[in-house]
């Protein structure tokens, strides 16, 4: 099968793809022949060595953490029902024609969603569901959505407004406001651009009162400014590092400040439990994933390269042969 594999870490010319042997399930596992593969913004900060505190990975691996595809073959003590089903598959990697994977790792898909959306909501559906239940949006208040256009801020933006939130989007470029708006946001601000947070304190009239930073980094520790007294600060970012707001100042303001990446990650009912619902949300059209831009496997390095460019409005994924189209453009009228 083919795959891209990390020999050193290093810019994205360090993904090369190679020919491995096809796998072969083991006691309670499946094999899934993945058709679109998940791409997110961790996996170019792995890929350059960052987290390995956090995120150990020994050399050389197979990037990605999962997408969706079609169970090909069962081991031991699996249900051979699975055989030809449908699933997402959230795991330790992805970008490849086939991986191995736990069968407790994988979810049906439900009949009428794309193998693309279901592959965009593998992590970043888990993700927004998560962060949402944190940040909690009440009818009538303002929450900010930084990165707003990524593929968790773009899920974000709509649960905002299905709950009943005014919802201001901050992004970085003309294309991906106008996407914001369209998602629902009833205000949008570069933030890219100079007093920004001032402006988010206009619109809002004095701060809003959810944040979550998709941002990290000296960016989303600016974002504090937008937020009002007694607010709540939720922070997932880490393009740029994690976000380090003054704990002392964010005291005397009354601002309660999350960061659920410090946490660790979620054990693996609550990850299957969130996926689940995620997949069903979508799939009855009440959660549409923004897929901006599909490589082919053998491009990974290009998907990459759009990812740290900030040139991706929306998801990126990878597919392989089974699932190719690459260059099509997914927006939120389509599945």
């Amino acid at each position: 099968m083919r795959a891209i594999q990390v020999a050193s870490f290093g810019a994205p010319e360090v993904l090369n793809a190679v020919t491995l042997p096809d796998p072969v399930p083991g006691p309670g596992q499946v094999v899934v022949g993945m058709a679109a593969v998940d791409v997110i913004f961790l996996d170019t900060l792995l890929r350059a060595g960052w987290g390995q505190d956090f995120f150990p990975r020994s050399l050389p691996y197979v990037p990605g953490g999962g997408g969706a595809g079609a169970v090909l073959a069962v081991g031991e003590g699996v249900d051979p029902a699975w055989v030809g089903r449908r699933v997402a598959v959230r795991t330790g990697t992805g970008y490849a024609e086939q991986i191995v994977a736990g069968e407790e790792e994988i979810m049906p898909i439900p009949g009428g969603l794309t193998s693309e959306a279901a592959a965009a909501l593998v992590h970043d559906g888990v993700t927004a569901l998560r962060l949402h239940r944190l940040g909690g949006p009440r009818r009538g208040e303002w929450v900010l959505v930084s990165a707003a256009a990524g593929g968790a801020g773009s899920l974000l933006v709509q649960l905002a407004v299905a709950a009943g939130a005014r919802v201001v989007a901050a992004a970085s470029s003309d294309a991906k406001l106008a996407l914001a708006r369209k998602l629902g946001a009833e205000a949008v601000v570069d933030y890219t651009r100079p007093g920004w947070t001032g402006q988010v304190r206009q619109v809002t009239g004095g701060g809003a009162a959810l944040v979550h930073d998709g941002a990290g980094g000296a960016l989303g520790t600016a974002t504090v400014d937008a937020l009002a007294d007694g607010g709540r600060f939720v922070t997932y970012g880490t393009a740029d590092g994690f976000a380090a707001p003054d704990r002392d100042e964010a005291l005397r303001r009354g601002i309660r400040i999350l960061t659920p990446l410090m946490d660790g990650p979620p054990d693996q009912k609550t990850v299957r439990d969130t996926l689940g619902l995620a997949l069903e949300h979508a799939a009855r059209g009440r959660l549409r994933p923004v897929i901006g831009a599909t490589f082919p496997l053998e491009q990974a390095a290009e998907a990459h390269r759009s990812l740290a460019a900030r040139a991706t409005v929306g998801k990126s994924l990878l597919l392989t042969a089974t699932g190719r189209t690459a260059g099509r453009r997914h927006w939120p009228d389509q599945s």
